[in-house]
């Protein structure tokens, strides 16, 4: 994949509805492009793309989040994190993680080709970063999403090993902490995230704390080499 992504189109406005009118299935406008400056506008006004032909933008209500100071470890997962079974790093190796995501799904796969461009495009503009879990040199698992002033939102997470995007998901939640953001979007609840301690906010109570979150500045900071990390 190139990285570069779609160049925005001028011949299309930068702007979207208000999210608070979408309609019942959280659709909020279909159309324009997955450039780095549209996308970065859809997250920052509550809104993320879901499928490429044709390009659609919602807002679902209620949404997913993650509250950064109650993610649940379990005592399972507590003696897998203590046991260190993973080589942890960030930002090395972000669109094998997005390509990890894209062929892991089998509830529907909206990461194609288009979708795999324009999040690389975000990659190397420094919207957005990946966390990785490596066994015997192999990408085994991953989680990725965007960042914007104290948000970050999660899109995707696989493994290909017992445990490993739970891993990769713990350590981007600390790594989180550790910088200060105040939002993780994670757009809506699955069982694993459920099983993590994701809850649900109203859209208007998530609209409310986001306009605060991106007014608030916080570096994601940069890739790191392969290490070991400890809980």
């Amino acid at each position: 994949m190139s990285g570069k992504g779609r160049p925005h189109r001028p011949d299309i406005p930068l702007w979207f509805p208000d999210p608070s009118e979408a309609d019942e299935d959280g659709l909020v406008a279909v159309g324009g492009d997955l450039s780095v400056e549209r996308l970065m506008l859809a997250y920052r006004s509550g809104i993320f793309p879901w499928s490429a032909e044709p390009i659609s933008w919602w807002s679902p209500d209620p949404r997913g989040i993650f509250e950064l100071d109650a993610f649940h470890v379990s005592r399972s997962f507590a003696r897998t994190l203590k046991r260190e079974p993973f080589e942890i790093t960030h930002d090395t190796a972000f669109v094998e993680v997005v390509e990890g995501c894209a062929s892991a799904r089998t509830d529907g796969n909206w990461i194609g080709p288009e979708f795999i461009d324009a999040y690389a495009a975000l990659h190397t503009a420094g919207h957005a970063h990946s966390f990785e879990c490596w066994q015997e040199g192999k990408l085994v698992g991953g989680v990725y999403g965007v960042a914007s002033g104290s948000l970050f939102a999660g899109e995707s997470m696989f493994h290909t090993v017992s445990e490993a995007s739970k891993v990769a998901l713990f350590h981007l939640i600390a790594h989180l902490n550790e910088r200060d953001f105040t939002l993780f979007d994670i757009q809506m609840l699955t069982p694993i995230t459920r099983q993590l301690g994701a809850t649900h906010l109203p859209r208007e109570e998530y609209l409310d704390r986001l306009a605060d979150a991106i007014e608030l500045h916080c570096e994601f900071g940069t890739g790191q080499a392969s290490q070991k990390l400890s809980p």
